[in-house]
C-alpha cells in the first residue's frame, strides 16, 4: 500500500487511546465505579480487553507493511464497541449515573471517530 502515512498515524492514535483508556479502567476500576455507577468487574474486563487489542493494533501500526485484512477487523472490532457500548446504556444491564452514561458515549463516539479516520486512511492507502 502506498500514502499510508495517515493510516500508520491513525493506527498508532487508536493503540495509545486504547492502551491509556484500558489502563485506566483497570487500575481505576474502583474510584470509577464511585464516579460512574458503573460496575468495577465490567470496567476491569472492559480494561482488559483493551490491552491486547491495542498491543495488535500497535503491531499492525509498525510494521513495514501495514496489512489491509487487519485495518478491517481493526475497523470491525472498532464498530463492534461502539454498538456494544451504546448497547450496554439501552439493555438494563447497568444503570450509571450521567457522568456514567458521558463516559460511555465519549469513549464510544471517540472509537467511531477513530473507526471512520482508518477507514478513510485505508481507503487513501489503497487509491
Amino acid at each position: 500500500m502506498k500514502n499510508v502515512m495517515f493510516l500508520r498515524q491513525v493506527l498508532i492514535a487508536d493503540a495509545i487511546a486504547s492502551a491509556a483508556t484500558g489502563l485506566l479502567m483497570l487500575f481505576a476500576a474502583a474510584p470509577l465505579e464511585q464516579w460512574l455507577a458503573l460496575p468495577a468487574s465490567l470496567l476491569r474486563a472492559a480494561g482488559a480487553s483493551l490491552l491486547p487489542f491495542a498491543a495488535i493494533v500497535g503491531w499492525l501500526a509498525l510494521r513495514e507493511t501495514i496489512s489491509r485484512t487487519g485495518v478491517w477487523m481493526v475497523i470491525g472490532l472498532n464498530a463492534l464497541w461502539v454498538v456494544d457500548s451504546v448497547a450496554l446504556l439501552f439493555t438494563g444491564w447497568v444503570q450509571p449515573a450521567v457522568l456514567g452514561y458521558a463516559f460511555v458515549l465519549a469513549q464510544a463516539a471517540a472509537v467511531a471517530v477513530l473507526a471512520e479516520l482508518e477507514y478513510v486512511g485505508l481507503r487513501r492507502a489503497t487509491a
